[in-house]
């Protein structure tokens, strides 16, 4: 079984934001256990809604400088898979058999794509598999 695992988008908005701290918490020991291990993993999507809501809805918006910091020193080493062609017809599989929301099954197939056992999000059913790769909410 894989030692790997994938951070969804939450993971990071509840390690930067002080709306939450006992999630906040538990989201930044995933993301310093996915720094160290080298096990974890994300995709451009989870980059790519990261800085959304930090550029625009964060309480305490970053500055370029902590925005470029974020990049390097957190994403760069999780970032693993990205967009093509076999992560949308993947994506397009689990959307129709699934019946997932679009996002969420980019999600599920990147994770799959990168060879995880494990989907850190509280977006997904906790529990639910997708073959060998297992949704887990963090926050129960």
């Amino acid at each position: 079984m894989s030692d790997r695992f994938f951070l969804d988008t939450n993971i990071f908005v509840y390690s930067a934001t002080d709306d939450d701290p006992a999630k906040a918490r538990i989201a930044t020991e995933l993301i310093r256990k996915a720094l160290t291990t080298h096990n974890g993993a994300v995709s451009y999507q989870v980059v790519q809604e990261f800085f959304n809501l930090a550029l625009k809805r964060f309480e305490r918006r970053m500055n370029i400088e902590d925005r470029q910091e974020y990049l390097a020193r957190v994403f760069r080493p999780l970032l693993k898979i990205h967009s093509s062609l076999a992560l949308y017809e993947e994506a397009l599989r689990l959307y129709a058999a699934n019946k997932l929301q679009w996002y969420d099954a980019l999600i599920v197939g990147a994770a799959r794509q990168s060879g995880c056992a494990l989907l850190y999000s509280e977006d997904l059913q906790h529990g639910q598999k997708f073959g060998g790769l297992k949704i887990v909410n963090p926050f129960l």
